[in-house]
């Protein structure tokens, strides 16, 4: 009998020694091995967390950074209807004539001077007001004071005077093409005229274009001269008197017109010209006795 229960009590002490080591291994392997689910069966391995890569949002076309835009490319033919350049945002601050104004492009007043085009002197004290020279300027100030505008470069940083040499577009959604051009404007309203210095020529062809337009109709500068004789009502002065000569100030011969400017007498086979006299036509943009070099 006593032998009986001890054999009982050692099978009793083996079952629980048997379990105790099986709940430590089946511990053990929750604990070092696969994780297992709410259920008790092991659930997939764990996979290493990849970040992912972000779409690419289409870039804002309006400001890429601080006050520049992405160039805006016009459809062929439509030269001058849009920049085809990075533009750089500004605010105008003053103006001081029809072919200058003063900006503030983040970094203080700086002044400005219009690509491809000039206006009658108004500011120069070495020379009297010129006709339509108050008109121009308020039609400058019309189009640009006080607003924003946009600035492109051509080449040169600046003139020789330390002005900054930009054309000067603005925002305007009656155009088709959303942008208005400045320069070109006052060329074909008539208020100012095409004046070129290479290299900066991007678009000389679309401001002579407009300048043959507005002669063709008799606007502004092109004017007959007024029958009261006021000043500033009348075109630039023929110089000479006109006729088919030469004019004096120039070799080799010039015509006697209203105005020529660079793209002229290189149309005309002509350049470079020794200026003799003085420079009617301001072809001579660095004073060294040669125009349109």
């Amino acid at each position: 009998m006593v032998a009986r229960q001890a054999r009982h009590s050692g099978a009793v002490l083996a079952m629980l020694v048997v379990g105790a080591l099986l709940v430590a291994f089946v511990g053990g392997g929750r604990t070092t091995g696969a994780p297992t689910s709410a259920s008790g069966s092991a659930s997939p391995a764990a996979r290493p967390s990849v970040p992912s890569t972000p779409v690419p949002s289409a870039p804002d076309r309006s400001v890429l950074a601080p006050s520049v835009t992405e160039p805006f490319v016009p459809a062929a033919g439509a030269l001058g209807s849009a920049p085809i350049r990075r533009v750089e945002k500004a605010r105008v601050v003053r103006i001081v004539d029809g072919d200058t104004i003063v900006v503030d492009r983040g970094r203080g007043s700086e002044k400005l001077r219009y690509i491809g085009m000039d206006t009658p002197e108004t500011v120069d004290p070495r020379r009297p007001v010129e006709p339509m020279g108050h008109q121009a300027a308020a039609a400058n100030a019309a189009l640009v004071d006080g607003r924003t505008v946009w600035l492109e470069k051509d080449v040169s940083e600046t003139d020789r005077y330390g002005r900054l040499l930009r054309d000067v577009w603005l925002r305007d959604a009656s155009r088709p093409s959303g942008w208005l051009f400045v320069d070109l404007e006052l060329v074909a309203e008539g208020f100012a005229q095409v004046s070129t210095y290479p290299p900066d020529v991007r678009y000389v062809d679309a401001l002579l274009a407009a300048q043959r337009a507005a002669r063709d109709a008799g606007l502004g500068l092109w004017a007959e001269p007024a029958a009261s004789g006021e000043p500033g009502t009348s075109p630039l002065p023929l110089v000479g008197g006109g006729g088919a000569g030469c004019q004096p100030s120039y070799t080799p011969c010039l015509p006697i017109v209203d105005d020529l400017d660079c793209a002229d007498v290189r149309a005309m086979g002509a350049a470079p010209v020794r200026v003799k006299g003085p420079d009617v036509y301001r072809l001579d943009a660095d004073g060294d006795g040669l125009g349109c070099e």
